[in-house]
C-alpha cells in the first residue's frame, strides 16, 4: 500500500505523449510533488521527456510500478486502456490520477473504484481545470448567492474537429471519445460543481461525415474512419427545477468554445472556458444594461493542480475535489447522454456526487505545504 505519512509525494507518469508536456510543465515546479519516473511503450519518447524536464529516470511501466519511492502514478494513456492501466497501478499499491474519462463504461469505473478502496489507495481524475482561478472565482460567487438560487444552465462546445490541428486524431473519433467523451467532462464536471448530482438526461446525436482527413503533421492528407457521433445535444436534469442544455460538437464550421452560462433566481453569470484555468466571468442582474466583469482570483497554473489537491488531501486525511467518485458520476451522465441519443428515451442517472466546496482564494499549487 502507498504510504501517506508525510513529506513530498513521489510521482510517476505513464504516457509520454502530447498531454504529458502540459502536466510536466507544472508538476516539475509544484514543490509538494516530485516526478521521479516517466514510462511509455516508446522508450525513446519517455527518455526524451525525462531529459527535457530533468527527470532522473525513465523506462517501462513495470520498472515504474516496482519503485518504492513513487506513491502516486499519473495515467496519461489513451482512454481505451485507462482502467487496465489503473488496475495495474492499484495492484502495485499506488494512488492513481487518471486522464479523463476514468473508464469507458459504468461497470469498469465501479470496479476500478472498488479495487482502489480494497487496496487502501485513491483514484483521482481529470479534468482539474475546474480548480483553476477562472471557474473557482465564479463558483465562489454562486456559492455566496450572487445569482440567487442557480436553476438553469446553457453550455456549448462547437468546433469543426480536432483533425485540423492534432497530428494523430484517430482516437478522438473512436469508441470512448468523440466530442461527448473528449470535451464533455469539462462542461459536465463544472455543472456538477454548481448543481450537484444529475438524475436524468435526454439527448439526440448525429454524425456529419463517415471519414475525416488529417490536416497537419507527418500524416497530413491521410483519411481515417469516424466511429462515433460527432454531435450530441442534451438536456441534463439535476433535481426539481434545475437543468442544463448542453451541446458537444465536432461538426460546426463556426467555432463556439467555452460557453457556460448559469442562470439563477436573481441573475445570470457567464463563466470562463472550463477547458482552461483562467478567464473572467460576466455577472448580469435583472435590470442591468451592462454586465459586471469579475476578474479571476487565485492560481492559474494548469494541468496538475488536481494532483496537488489530491496529495495535500491525502496528507490531511481529507476528501480530494477531483475524486474518482465525481469522475465516475460525470461518466454516468455522459453514458446516459449517449444511450438516450441512441434509444430516443430519457435515461435515469443512479449514481451520486457529494457537494464540492469551492477552493479558498489563496489556494496555490505552487506553494510548499509539506
Amino acid at each position: 500500500m502507498a504510504s501517506t505519512s508525510a513529506g513530498v509525494v513521489g510521482v510517476g507518469i505513464i504516457g509520454a505523449g502530447v498531454i504529458s508536456t502540459q502536466y510536466l510543465d507544472n508538476l516539475t515546479r509544484f514543490p509538494d510533488v516530485e516526478v521521479r519516473f516517466i514510462a511509455d511503450l516508446n522508450l525513446e519518447r519517455a527518455s526524451t521527456q525525462a531529459n527535457t524536464y530533468g527527470i532522473a529516470a525513465s523506462g517501462t511501466v513495470d520498472e515504474l510500478l516496482a519503485r518504492d519511492d513513487i506513491e502516486l502514478v499519473v495515467n496519461l494513456t489513451i482512454p481505451a486502456v485507462h482502467t487496465e492501466v489503473g488496475h495495474r497501478i492499484i495492484k502495485a499499491g499506488k494512488h492513481v490520477w487518471s486522464e479523463k474519462p476514468v473508464a469507458l463504461d459504468h461497470e469498469s469505473a465501479a470496479d476500478l473504484l472498488r479495487a482502489a478502496e480494497e487496496a487502501g489507495v485513491r483514484v483521482g481524475c481529470a479534468p482539474d481545470t475546474v480548480l483553476g482561478a477562472g471557474i473557482q472565482t465564479a463558483l465562489r460567487l454562486i456559492a455566496r448567492g450572487d445569482i440567487g438560487e442557480p436553476l438553469t444552465a446553457t453550455t456549448m462546445f462547437h468546433v469543426p474537429g480536432p483533425e485540423a490541428w492534432h497530428p494523430n486524431p484517430d482516437f478522438l473519433f473512436a469508441h470512448g471519445a468523440g466530442p461527448l467523451f473528449d470535451m464533455g467532462p469539462y462542461y459536465v464536471t463544472t455543472l456538477v460543481h454548481v448543481f450537484g448530482a444529475a438524475n436524468r438526461v435526454q439527448a439526440v446525436s448525429s454524425q456529419s461525415r463517415a471519414t475525416r482527413t488529417i490536416a497537419t503533421g507527418t500524416r497530413a492528407g491521410e483519411e481515417f474512419p469516424v466511429e462515433v457521433p460527432t454531435h450530441h445535444a442534451a438536456l441534463i436534469e439535476f433535481g426539481p427545477g434545475r437543468s442544463a442544455q448542453s451541446t458537444f460538437s465536432f461538426q460546426h464550421a463556426l467555432p463556439r468554445m467555452g460557453f457556460v452560462e448559469i442562470n439563477g433566481t436573481d441573475g445570470t453569470i457567464s463563466l470562463p472556458d472550463p477547458n482552461t484555468f483562467e478567464g473572467s466571468s460576466q455577472l448580469w442582474r435583472y435590470g442591468d444594461s451592462e454586465p459586471t466583469i469579475i476578474e479571476a482570483e487565485g492560481a492559474t497554473y494548469g494541468r496538475g493542480a488536481g494532483i496537488v489537491d489530491m496529495v495535500r488531501s491525502l496528507r490531511r486525511g481529507e476528501p480530494s475535489r477531483a475524486a474518482g467518485a465525481l469522475a465516475s458520476h460525470v461518466l454516468d451522465v455522459l453514458l446516459g447522454i449517449r444511450d438516450a441519443a441512441e434509444s430516443g428515451n430519457a435515461v435515469s442517472i443512479t449514481s451520486s456526487a457529494t457537494e464540492i466546496p469551492p477552493l479558498p482564494v489563496g489556494w496555490d499549487p505552487a506553494a510548499a505545504t509539506f
